[in-house]
């Protein structure tokens, strides 16, 4: 599938909603995708096109989403990324893939491909955002995300090595933090069946589903919210979405720490009779109604205009606005006992038990 101007816009959109507020705004990667399609074709393959003993590069940025919206990128990290890993691989890459489709990294790897001139494979490594690189499926199913390269906008390129992905997350942090609170990062090489056996398929195609149901439905004067939650269900991705709350932020705390964004925010209903808080660590890790769990991870919970259904972002939160919090069931591949210890409640210090979304919402039947 080569993708359109259109169809990154679309992409750019659900990136958004996947980000779970993290990720980082996509709006200055979409730019760089569609200036990078202006040379170059940008293409979407199954990952079962993929040759079995196939290199596979996955790609996106490190760092806090705070920090991205003021140090723009100078569009070449990801090329000079690609051009080292490739010569301690010893060989070339054979296509990239996002390690997030969440946010800004559900795009990054569209620009990767267009400079390296690769195909994108329709999946990634989380199926939403996380805030650490262990976090993602690759590790959970025990692959190594080394050797990792990170490469700044001043055309500082570093190589990690390190056979324990958390000491791996744990020294990529502080390298992305001495560049300035953002970078981006080449890491967990994969063979196309490694691919084939631990991504999760279909991200992209999801991702761009929900931008163009949301995009069609505002077009026909529709319900852009209903559009978006068939878009979902229809996914074979994410099984079941509605909305948590309705209301208007009263209260926002936000702090960039250890190259996090992290923070809570408080909804009020218009009604005055309930709240919801929400805490964050760069993504929207639970929400509570009136002191009861709503949602948590690795759930996806993100906060979108309630009149034009644009997704805000943590680093976009603003006191005053008016909101819907939208929750949406995580993969199933994200919620099964190998994946709940490294992105569940108690990966965050929470102390309730995981609990699916559409239990807590009386959402299955």
């Amino acid at each position: 599938m080569l993708l359109t101007e259109i169809s990154i816009d679309d992409l750019a959109v659900g990136a958004a909603f996947l980000g779970a507020g993290g990720g980082g705004d996509p709006y200055h990667t979409m730019l760089l995708a569609k200036a990078a399609l202006t040379n170059n074709d940008i293409n979407i393959i199954s990952v079962h096109d993929l040759a079995d003993d196939a290199l596979i590069a996955p790609c996106g940025w490190i760092g806090a989403p705070t920090v991205s919206v003021e140090k723009l990128p100078n569009g070449q990290e990801a090329q000079s990324g690609l051009i080292r890993f490739e010569k301690i691989m010893n060989r070339t890459v054979d296509a990239v893939l996002p390690i997030e489709i969440g946010g800004a990294n559900g795009l990054a790897a569209l620009v990767a491909a267009a400079q390296h001139g690769v195909p994108v494979v329709d999946a990634d490594g989380m199926g939403r955002a996380f805030p650490e690189s262990q976090m993602a499926i690759f590790n959970i199913r025990g692959l190594n995300a080394c050797p990792a390269i990170i490469s700044d906008a001043s055309g500082n390129v570093v190589t990690l090595e390190s056979d324990d992905n958390l000491a791996h997350e744990r020294l990529a942090r502080a390298v992305s933090v001495s560049m300035g609170g953002i970078a981006h990062m080449v890491e967990y090489p994969l063979t196309g069946k490694e691919a084939k056996a631990h991504a999760v398929h279909g991200t992209i195609s999801a991702a761009i589903a929900i931008g163009k149901s949301i995009r069609l439905a505002r077009e026909a004067g529709q319900d852009m919210f209903a559009a978006m939650f068939e878009a979902l269900r229809s996914s074979n991705v994410y099984s079941d979405a509605g909305i948590l709350f309705d209301g208007k932020i009263v209260d926002l705390e936000c702090e960039t720490k250890q190259g996090f964004s992290i923070g809570r925010i408080v909804i009020g209903a218009f009604d005055g009779k309930d709240e919801m808080e929400i805490v964050f660590q760069n993504e929207n890790l639970s929400a509570r109604c009136n002191g009861q769990l709503r949602a948590c991870t690795p759930d996806i919970i993100t906060i979108m205009d309630r009149e034009t259904a644009d997704v805000i972002t943590t680093e976009r939160l603003k006191y005053g606005q008016r909101i819907r919090v939208v929750g949406a069931a995580a993969p199933k591949i994200l919620r099964d006992t190998k994946a709940l210890p490294i992105i569940g409640p108690s990966a965050f210090g929470m102390d309730d038990a995981y609990q699916p979304i559409e239990i807590l919402n009386g959402w299955s039947i």
